[in-house]
């Protein structure tokens, strides 16, 4: 049985706390690296943001998110540490190539800023459910068909890995060979890819259907099927938020 959302079914400090004030916190966290773009301000911040996923206990669940950006984070200090426009001082060579210090000290701070982005948007996503996320917004005002669509996006990694595996396990049981060397790869490449784009497609006509039927272009005063939940950090929460976003202002101001 394959999940499809990333939220983990957890029971934590961090699951106490309400949607929106994750939300506050991953926006102001993914803007601080830039408001502030100094390599200390990216190192606290990317603490912060890890720390509050080991208060969550579900750190093991971002690590291969993590791992999915180590070719970016490498293009990074490859191209960076060899290329930066201000680099001046030498710091280490590599076979011949010479790395700077402002460019790796640049490398770094992007570095900092990928991994402080997928940290932020793991304490939000990884201890929440999408529609939970979604409904949260719609009860400040948001629009349905804007909920729909981000709830499609928060889903789409999820829904795109039960089809894959589905689709491998039932091509499996058909004779397919999909494992081997680099050619037999490559070919059953196009023996999975191929039902994936076709059961999407269909998959995205049947939910138009669905919704078209259920009323979702109604312009009657819509109801939630489930009652707002209740979180008993509410309030410190959305104080704590304040409280750093005040920080991160105050040190911009007074730099």
């Amino acid at each position: 049985m394959h999940k499809l959302s990333l939220f983990v079914d957890q029971s934590s400090l961090i699951y106490k706390i309400d949607p929106i004030s994750k939300m506050m916190y991953a926006m102001i966290a993914f803007l601080t690296p830039y408001i502030l773009p100094h390599i200390t301000a990216a190192i606290a911040i990317t603490a912060l943001s890890f720390s509050l996923l080991l208060i969550g206990r579900v750190f093991r669940h971002i690590v291969p998110i993590l791992g999915v950006s180590l070719l970016l984070i490498l293009s990074i200090v490859i191209v960076q540490g060899l290329f930066y426009p201000d680099n001046a001082t030498p710091l280490f060579q590599v076979m011949g190539l010479t790395f700077y210090q402002e460019g790796s000290e640049h490398a770094l701070l992007l570095t900092l800023r990928v991994l402080n982005m997928l940290a932020a948007c793991g304490v939000l996503i990884l201890t929440t459910p999408p529609d939970v996320i979604i409904n949260s917004l719609m009860r400040l005002g948001m629009s349905p068909r804007v909920g729909y669509v981000l709830l499609s996006v928060l889903n789409i990694i999820p829904h795109m890995r039960a089809t894959m595996a589905r689709i491998t396990e039932a091509q499996k049981a058909r004779g397919v060979e999909l494992e081997g060397n680099l050619k037999t790869r490559l070919k059953s490449f196009f023996f999975l890819m191929g039902p994936v784009i076709l059961s999407s497609l269909n998959q995205t006509r049947e939910r138009a259907l669905a919704l078209e039927l259920r009323g979702f272009n109604a312009h009657a005063p819509r109801t939630f099927a489930s009652a707002s939940g209740a979180y008993p950090l509410y309030k410190i929460s959305r104080v704590c938020v304040v409280i750093l976003l005040l920080l991160v202002v105050s040190w911009r101001l007074y730099l």
